[in-house]
């Protein structure tokens, strides 16, 4: 696999697609990039556009407390990332400089700020709901986007470690969300016809750590929680989540006290674009020139 993975990383490297930055799944991106990024997400609020979603755009960090009353630490400690900083004396900062002369490792003298880094679009998001009292009747609708970080460096460019992801996130009682989310099944069908992407939806599990995760994944899975939409990109039989369709019952409901206007704990749901994930789709199964597309891939990206 790794082979194959190189390849087309090579390929966007060569066609300045994609920049290496000499980190693997951290890469600088190129103009025809960011042009397919941005007809991504403009079909995204075309196909989300009729619900009146509330917009938020949140920055890349998140509130350290807030990050660590999520739970994330958790379930997921080996994709997390925090932002520490210098905090010594003029003393501690020669020694800091003596150390990056000699090669030496630098970073132990850091602390860490009151910032983590974005793990999920979704995660800011519940704390502001929260803070807003109780849900109208109906609950709330929202369209939320960040760049997030996980750490898991790869050489499969579609596995990155920053990426962009946009989520629609229904938040109120429990037959509303779940019906947000079977609507998102079926759009996430017509959404992907669009792009001319091959793809399947089959019910998927998030990487939950440990002993006790592997127990959480398989809950996870036979409850239905988790649908992902899979396009092949570097592999055939393991095909990558361009999309996912997630139901978290009561979960954020009850961490964050958001209650309904029924005075009953909120149910959430999301359905997520992974954003570098769909371009890399295209450019994959459409290949590295877009102005040889499909002339209806390219209406639907208004190029």
């Amino acid at each position: 696999m790794c082979g194959a993975c190189s390849s087309f990383l090579d390929n966007l490297f060569a066609k300045g697609i994609l920049h290496a930055t000499g980190v693997d799944g951290l890469y600088a991106r190129g103009g025809r990039f960011e042009a397919v990024i941005e007809g991504i997400d403009a079909l995204i609020s075309n196909f989300g556009a009729k619900d009146g979603a509330e917009v938020i755009r949140f920055p890349p960090g998140m509130n350290l407390s807030l990050f660590q009353k999520s739970g994330y630490m958790k379930s997921f400690p080996q994709l997390a990332g925090t932002v520490h900083s210098f905090a010594g004396s003029e003393r501690d900062h020669l020694l800091l400089l003596d150390r990056i002369h000699n090669g030496e490792k630098w970073t132990d003298g850091q602390e860490a700020t009151e910032i983590a880094l974005t793990p999920a679009a979704c995660y800011p998001l519940y704390p502001i709901v929260a803070q807003r009292g109780k849900l109208p009747s109906g609950g709330l609708l929202f369209d939320v986007q960040s760049y997030c970080f996980r750490h898991e460096p790869s050489k499969d460019p579609a596995r990155m470690q920053m990426f962009r992801m946009r989520e629609f996130v229904r938040i109120g009682p429990p037959e509303t969300v779940t019906s947000f989310r079977q609507d998102w099944l079926d759009r996430g069908r017509e959404f992907a016809g669009a792009l001319g992407l091959p793809f399947e939806i089959d019910v998927a599990n998030d990487p939950f750590f440990g002993r006790s995760g592997r127990m959480m994944a398989s809950s996870q899975r036979e409850l239905g929680l988790k649908f992902e939409l899979l396009v092949p990109i570097e592999d055939a039989d393991k095909p990558t989540a361009c999309q996912s369709f997630n139901y978290h019952q009561d979960h954020f409901g009850s961490l964050w006290g958001i209650q309904t206007a029924a005075d009953e704990v909120a149910h959430t749901a999301c359905v997520g674009f992974g954003m570098e994930r769909l371009a890399l789709a295209l450019f994959k199964h459409h290949g590295l020139d877009t102005d040889g597309w499909p002339s209806s891939v390219r209406a639907a990206l208004q190029f």
